[in-house]
């Protein structure tokens, strides 16, 4: 057998029209819809809350795009830091790669925004319109007023989560509570309502409609996952040797006699299964991993009196006979490049300049001043990433008798970024060729820090 776990090919005629039809869940509970729904407050609490919280007088988390400043808590963050950015996506990248191969698509199952949502949703229709088979007859009725009673309050319950959902996300970018002020008197801007709109639509959508098939047809990760998962990756699992030969009984029935196995094939592991899913047909690209069948079945396996676990979280060598083996090398390469990447990156973050000084030259060559001597401008950019104000004293070496035609010190304020037009001159004795570099220091006047120093070309002729 091959390395890596084949998934069931499901792009067959009739499993492409059994995916379009609607899926109808059934409740259930269990140990992994507990964790799952405290995953899911968690999260949900991290989402909503957030952008809530103050520091000092901003909002705590808000990435101000018109500012080109991003604050997180204490921090702020320029353009000039977008390399942090691409080592968070690769970090998270290494770490969904880790999961995987640690267990299977456990990301998509308690923590993917689509499923959360997509739960939640769920949980709306449940409330409103009734279980599975209340909902599948509703399904069917003619419409009526109890049928439009019925959907027109999932409806609101949908619009409004989703609302939510939006004004959060947009609140991360415009001062939230300004938004919801503006939002609730009608006088929120055409920008803003535009994208308030757009994510309202994009989660009513993806989460009420398309649910699943978010999951089956747009997300590329169930596809190449094969790649990732080995014999020893815990994925949720059908024991086959313990529940064939499938088929009803009833409870304390002497069934192993009858050649029967444990499965009695009661399909609520697919009835529950958001993705519409048989896990008894063995691992499938379909498969989240949210663990819904394996809550279903123990709790039959439970009344009927029979070990639980026939569908379980296992891996494929020990569900031929051999031993569970967590800690491999292939996993153990990942979390240690993982852990490196971190520490790294906080190392990063840490250590990264609250200071930075940029120097641009003036796009002409040169000139003589009054005094004869040869003069050359420049523009200083200095950018203060620290949530102090701070005066900054400029000097500049590299050639004899320079002389600096500018005020010497400059006030930045907390995350500003100020321009200073500077004059630098020389007499023409002192230039031994044409081009020369000098050096342009900033130093914090408190002695905070050591001097911060950027080159730059001085240009003149050579007499």
């Amino acid at each position: 057998m091959s390395q890596n776990i084949p998934l069931r090919n499901l792009d067959t005629n009739a499993g492409s029209s059994r995916f379009m039809d609607k899926i109808h869940t059934r409740s259930f509970k269990g140990y992994f819809r507990r964790l799952r729904v405290l995953g899911g407050v968690f999260l949900f609490t991290l989402y909503f809350g957030t952008v809530w919280l103050q520091w000092g007088d901003r909002q705590a988390v808000f990435w101000d795009l018109s500012g080109k400043q991003f604050h997180v808590f204490g921090s702020t963050f320029w353009p000039q830091d977008l390399v942090l950015l691409s080592a968070i996506l690769i970090i998270c990248a290494f770490g969904l790669f880790f999961l995987t191969v640690l267990a299977g698509r456990v990301w998509c199952g308690y923590t993917c925004p689509q499923s959360v949502w997509m739960w939640i949703f769920m949980w709306a229709e449940k409330i409103t319109e009734g279980d599975r088979n209340q909902r599948i007859k509703l399904d069917r009725a003619p419409f009526g007023v109890t049928k439009f009673f019925k959907r027109a309050q999932k409806h609101t319950l949908w619009f409004f989560i989703s609302l939510a959902t939006a004004v959060t996300f947009v609140g991360y970018f415009t001062p939230i509570r300004e938004l919801v002020s503006d939002l609730a008197t009608l006088e929120i801007g055409g920008q803003a309502l535009f994208w308030v709109f757009f994510f309202t639509a994009a989660t009513y959508l993806n989460a009420g409609w398309l649910r699943e098939k978010v999951c089956l047809h747009m997300c590329p990760y169930g596809r190449f996952q094969s790649s990732m998962l080995d014999k020893d990756s815990l994925v949720i699992t059908y024991d086959a040797a313990r529940g064939e030969t499938r088929g009803p009984r009833k409870r304390g029935a002497d069934y192993k006699s009858e050649g029967l196995g444990d499965c009695i094939d009661c399909q609520m592991c697919v009835q529950v299964c958001p993705t519409g899913i048989d896990i008894r047909d063995g691992l499938q690209m379909e498969c989240i991993g949210c663990a819904a069948c394996i809550d279903a079945c123990d709790s039959i396996m439970d009344k009927m009196g029979y070990d639980l676990g026939l569908i379980r979280y296992t891996s494929e060598r020990e569900l031929e006979g051999g031993r569970l083996r967590i800690l491999r090398p292939k996993l153990l390469g990942y979390a240690a490049l993982l852990l490196a990447m971190v520490a790294t990156f906080s190392w990063a973050v840490v250590s990264r300049p609250m200071l930075t000084l940029d120097v641009e030259k003036d796009r002409g060559l040169f000139r003589y001043n009054s005094e004869g001597h040869i003069e050359n401008s420049y523009v200083l950019k200095i950018l203060n990433k620290s949530q102090q104000s701070q005066y900054y004293e400029i000097g500049v070496t590299g050639l004899d008798g320079l002389q600096f035609k500018s005020t010497e010190t400059v006030m930045v304020g907390a995350g500003e970024r100020v321009e200073r037009a500077v004059a630098v001159a020389v007499s023409p004795k002192s230039l031994s060729k044409e081009a020369s570099t000098i050096n342009f220091h900033l130093r914090p006047m408190d002695g905070s820090a050591s001097a911060l120093v950027e080159s730059s070309q001085f240009t003149g002729v050579v007499r």
